[in-house]
């Protein structure tokens, strides 16, 4: 090993850092090659440039290694690409990333990254340290109370616990318009539950106006959907939330509206012209039409989705303005949005988002659906810079989820670990503290399912849903989903339970992941578990708001790993394998407390299959 970028011995400081700070580089050079002269290469990645940096011979290491070293301040925010090069005997090696954050002359290597942020970026305080929890309204719970302007064409269940409708109608269309008549009264009566998972923030998918049960078609921007309940409902759920410690955030759903919506009105519901009836409508130029009224651009070509221009300068007034719709909603009780597909949301709607939402409230949160390393996202061929500060606050965590049912379903572990620390190497901390760290939401199969049941593969709506866990299924996704769990609530970042996964709720892709939550039918066990590690993250808060974290162990199916600041440390160790486990830790354990499991004996600390121990100094 010739550099280690997550060692603060070869980088220093590692990670993320801010703009015009300093940063100290060293490699080690077995002596053996004669080195005569290294050299750090970094290319900035906004300019294409590429920066040489003599380095200097500053010791030896042993007898047979030396060390060189340099310093580089950049003055730029972004991203920086870098490698090594050494003057030898054998004439001019490369040194290049191997595997983690090693680096070696093997030739095979990639460079490495370096996140640049914007010089006193900051991020809310408020969600460091908590739970979120994530609501789809129609099925988390119905309060029962009557509710007025309810559109006829809409098909409420009388049944909560009958399965959504998955087929299509007779004219082959899934409209997505049944309904169970879960509403914002609903959430405010479990309220005390969620208190009781130490819930600290809500995440709340869709609730304006619009024609279908997920309403990800915006039919009015400006108006709760009837049947969740009314403006007042809204501000009333923030402000009894706010009295349990709860914060609630919105879905903002900007790249499209419904083609059912009173700036488009392609069925003519709304009495006022949309883009779809006139060209002099107020709302034709937010739209792109190729050919009008029929043919526009719609989000993946669903006709019932036109797409918006957000650079347009009415529409980016009306979301982004003085008491646009950003802030109407944040002055009503919200405490930050989460933005929808946020790659297809160009930057400087995004830079006007943020800049409306932090005037409104400079602790308003600003947080992006982004499925890859949101640090070096490329889309539409235009490198993202939501990480680097007048952006987002932070983003929902993929890679994180990858990581956890990856290593849980039997990859190589170490592949895994190497995924969570790659995210934390990238991202600014002030980011890492508030990623949304789930393991399922409403785009993705249940968390249960992908522990324990067949896999989707290319299976159809029929097959999903008709597949259900076994009872040895059942019982081997309880044990898995316990320790996945654990993960989310001991890792960086803030863990957000999907409604129902705490109950055990299965189920494959849209719509059988989002069922109706099963008050009165919840495995118990599990609703216990997830209690137990919200009062961990409610305790040691101080740990969990911004500590570091390091590996100890990851192989073999087990990981190790440590979380601590100066007053406490808290390890955790599982064990993914069927059988038990056997790992090596320090005497200074033996003396623990034990939040979980057993204390280890001898040095060593066994693991029983599918399970974990939790210690704390």
């Amino acid at each position: 090993m010739f550099f280690n970028s997550r060692n603060t011995n070869f980088r220093n400081p590692v990670g993320a850092v801010e703009q015009h700070s300093n940063v100290h580089f060293k490699i080690i050079v077995p002596r053996e090659l004669r080195c005569s002269g290294a050299f750090l290469l970094l290319q900035n990645d906004n300019t294409r440039q590429m920066l040489r940096h003599d380095m200097f011979w500053c010791g030896m290491s042993g007898d047979n290694h030396e060390w060189w070293e340099c310093d580089f301040t950049p003055e730029e925010r972004g991203l920086y690409f870098y490698h090594f090069e050494i003057e030898t005997w054998r004439g001019r090696l490369t040194i290049t990333r191997t595997f983690g954050g090693e680096g070696g002359i093997d030739g095979t290597g990639s460079w490495w990254q370096m996140t640049v942020y914007e010089q006193g970026f900051t991020t809310p305080d408020w969600l460091a340290g908590g739970v979120m929890y994530q609501i789809f309204p129609d099925r988390f719970h119905a309060s029962g109370i009557p509710k007025r302007n309810v559109p006829e064409d809409r098909t409420i269940h009388t049944d909560w616990s009958e399965p959504p409708e998955w087929r299509p109608n007779e004219r082959g269309e899934v409209t997505n318009s049944d309904y169970f008549g879960g509403d914002l009264q609903g959430i405010i009566q479990k309220l005390p539950y969620l208190q009781g998972l130490g819930v600290t923030c809500l995440y709340l998918n869709p609730i304006f106006e619009a024609h279908s049960n997920h309403r990800y078609n915006t039919a009015n921007y400006s108006r709760i959907d009837p049947l969740l309940g009314t403006y007042h409902d809204f501000v009333s759920l923030c402000k009894q939330a706010k009295r349990r410690g709860i914060s609630v955030i919105l879905d903002g759903v900007f790249s499209h509206t419904g083609s059912d919506s009173i700036y488009f009105n392609r069925q003519g519901r709304y009495d006022s012209q949309g883009a779809y009836q006139s060209k002099e409508s107020p709302y034709f130029p937010w739209y792109q039409f190729r050919n009008w009224p029929n043919e526009y651009d719609s989000w993946w070509n669903f006709n019932t989705l036109p797409n918006v221009n957000e650079t347009n300068a009415a529409y980016n007034e009306y979301i982004n303005g003085s008491g646009g719709i950003v802030q109407k909603w944040l002055s009503a009780g919200a405490a930050g949005w989460r933005l929808d597909v946020a790659d297809e949301l160009p930057d400087p709607f995004i830079d006007n988002l943020c800049a409306a939402a932090k005037a409104q409230n400079p602790d308003a949160l600003v947080l992006g659906e982004v499925w890859e390393d949101a640090s070096n996202k490329t889309a539409y061929n235009i490198r993202r810079r939501y990480l680097l500060g007048g952006q987002l606050d932070s983003v929902m965590n993929y890679p994180f989820r990858d990581a956890i049912l990856g290593f849980l379903n039997g990859h190589r572990t170490a592949q895994m670990m190497d995924m969570i620390c790659d995210v934390i190497e990238n991202y600014p901390p002030q980011v890492v503290r508030l990623l949304m760290n789930h393991i399922g939401t409403h785009d993705t199969e249940r968390a249960i399912t992908m522990l324990a049941g067949p896999p989707l593969t290319f299976h159809d709506r029929e097959w999903q849903s008709q597949t259900h866990l076994a009872p040895e299924q059942w019982e081997l996704g309880v044990k898995r989903l316990k320790l996945a769990a654990l993960m989310q609530f001991t890792l960086p970042g803030v863990p957000c339970i999907y409604y129902g996964d705490e109950a055990g709720m299965e189920g494959y892709r849209d719509p059988f992941n989002r069922a109706c939550y099963p008050w009165g039918k919840e495995r118990q066990d599990l609703v216990a578990w997830y209690r137990r590690l919200g009062l961990m993250r409610k305790k040691y808060r101080a740990v969990f708001q911004q500590a570091p974290f390091l590996p100890v162990f990851s192989g073999d199916g087990c990981m190790v790993y440590l979380r601590h600041n100066e007053d406490r440390q808290i390890l955790v160790a599982l064990n993914a394998n069927q059988h038990p486990k056997t790992i090596s830790l320090l005497d200074q354990w033996h003396h623990a407390n034990v939040w979980h499991g057993h204390l280890p004996q001898n040095g060593q600390l066994e693991l029983p299959p599918l399970d974990s121990v939790v210690l704390i100094l």
